[in-house]
């Protein structure tokens, strides 16, 4: 009967460490996929853009300005220099869960980022992406992925401008790939 209890027991501890643990994505992984859905309620996933260099802006809106020198950088590398070409995909995941904020304020604040940069804007209202890849709560975390959806950079926080160079190039290579 011990034996049986202490059995029970390890195996329960197996499968709760096992299956119970957040996953933290990270370079080289391959991302787990999400279904997320837009302001109008239209449900997204990574295969929504097959084929396509993916930069995900996971954003707790109470930062959402933090890297806008980035995103001007890229928007400029795609739309002016030409070095960034159809086969990327950028786009922001609102993560609602980590804030103060109405969920009003939230899509009047969302909104506007997706005219300024025109793109797609997307809302966690669960923090599926805390769970599924590690997100950080609090923060702007920038996600790049190949067209194989796997991780090739993760920045949390603020781009520093002299980075900005180096990731475009590695959006730029992957898309030749």
């Amino acid at each position: 009967m011990k034996k049986l209890i202490f059995t029970v027991l390890v195996l329960a501890i197996a499968f709760s460490t096992t299956f119970g643990q957040n996953v933290k994505l990270e370079v080289g992984m391959k991302a787990p996929n999400w279904t997320l859905t837009d302001a109008d309620g239209t449900e997204f996933t990574m295969d929504t853009w097959k084929g396509k260099v993916l930069q995900v802006n996971y954003v707790d809106p109470d930062e959402s300005d933090l890297n806008d020198p980035f995103n001007d950088a890229v928007k400029k590398a795609k739309d002016v220099d030409k070095t960034i070409g159809e086969n990327f995909k950028g786009f922001g995941i609102v993560d609602t869960k980590s804030t103060w904020k109405p969920n009003m304020l939230i899509r009047t604040i969302a909104g506007n980022k997706a005219k300024k940069f025109n793109t797609t804007i997307l809302f966690d209202y669960k923090g599926t992406l805390q769970e599924l890849w590690g997100m950080p709560k609090d923060n702007y975390t920038v996600v790049i992925l190949d067209k194989n959806r796997v991780c090739r950079a993760i920045h949390k926080g603020a781009i520093p401008e002299a980075k900005n160079a180096e990731l475009i190039k590695l959006i730029s290579d992957l898309e030749k790939e």
